[in-house]
């Protein structure tokens, strides 16, 4: 498999951090809300980024559809805005992408809780059964 350089990676965090600051300062739209971007990945031409966001406070599958299409809307606006904070020979193409990597883990955080709390539940009356 090809190694990616570090060129790609240093692009791909500047291009993270800077996307972010801009859809909080810049993206007006009510669809998107709190955005955070939690990773990008481009190609090995620079020529494209895809954009990995979590929508804060969206929880259904329609609202999440709509504010990553508001965002994939708004994705040559935010180029522009880009191209004018980064120096770089092209701008890359923007695509934004749902990553619900932290509605998982949180998923998964509940599970494990409710397993805890049902282990120590029925532990607990393990316990009064034997003290008769």
């Amino acid at each position: 498999m090809a190694r990616v350089s570090k060129r790609v990676d240093k692009v791909a965090d500047l291009l993270k951090k800077e996307i972010a600051l801009l859809i909080q300062g810049e993206v007006r739209d009510p669809r998107v809300g709190m955005a955070s971007v939690t990773g990008v990945k481009v190609s090995r031409d620079l020529a494209h980024a895809s954009v990995y966001v979590t929508l804060l406070g969206k929880t259904s599958a329609e609202e999440i559809q709509e504010g990553i299409d508001a965002l994939n809307k708004a994705a040559g606006f935010l180029r522009s805005l880009l191209a004018k904070t980064i120096s770089l020979r092209t701008t890359p193409k923007l695509s934004f992408i749902y990553d619900d990597s932290l509605a998982r883990g949180q998923f998964m955080t509940d599970l494990i809780d409710e397993a805890l709390a049902r282990d120590e539940r029925d532990h607990h009356i393990d316990d009064d059964d034997s003290e008769k």
